[in-house]
């Protein structure tokens, strides 16, 4: 596998960020996003409203992979951050998104965040729990039912936490 590189999003990078992120909002298997979601509000989730968002390139500066960064809440939860990963579907079970959860906690650590949580993580996205899980995340909470996943029907959702080294 050749070198990769995770640095942040620039503006000209959107354009291939979408053309991956947009298949998997429009599937609605693993995202609570409206299947409908137009690229201005989709760039706004992704990029204006989070504190950071990373994108995973190869070295010939094919973008293989997206993440974002936020604080979970406010107040007095936002010392424990939050994240979406998306991978391109021709940069699947290369690592990258292995690489993208590592690089993600090195970058909330330097944030100053003490702990990552992903809120809505839907159980029929194995491949994802079984990464998270790789990382130390814990399942600490079940959703039954929480979600409808377009093929399955009515599914559950977990809740994943880590703390991370301060």
């Amino acid at each position: 596998m050749s070198t990769i590189t995770i640095r942040l999003l620039e503006q000209n990078d959107w354009s291939k960020v979408w053309s991956f992120l947009e298949p998997v909002f429009r599937t609605g298997e693993t995202y609570t996003f409206d299947r409908e979601i137009s690229e201005s509000q989709a760039f706004h989730t992704w990029v204006e409203i989070p504190q950071a968002t990373f994108v995973a390139e190869a070295e010939d500066h094919t973008i293989l992979g997206t993440y974002y960064l936020k604080p979970n809440q406010g107040g007095g939860g936002a010392h424990v951050c939050n994240c979406g990963y998306v991978v391109a579907p021709n940069a699947r079970g290369r690592g990258v998104a292995f690489l993208m959860c590592q690089h993600s906690q090195s970058e909330a650590q330097s944030r100053n965040f003490r702990a990552m949580q992903f809120n809505f993580v839907v159980s029929t996205n194995v491949g994802a729990i079984r990464l998270w899980q790789r990382h130390s995340f814990e399942i600490i909470g079940k959703l039954p039912n929480a979600f409808k996943h377009p093929v399955q029907g009515y599914v559950d959702a977990f809740v994943m936490y880590k703390e991370l080294a301060t």
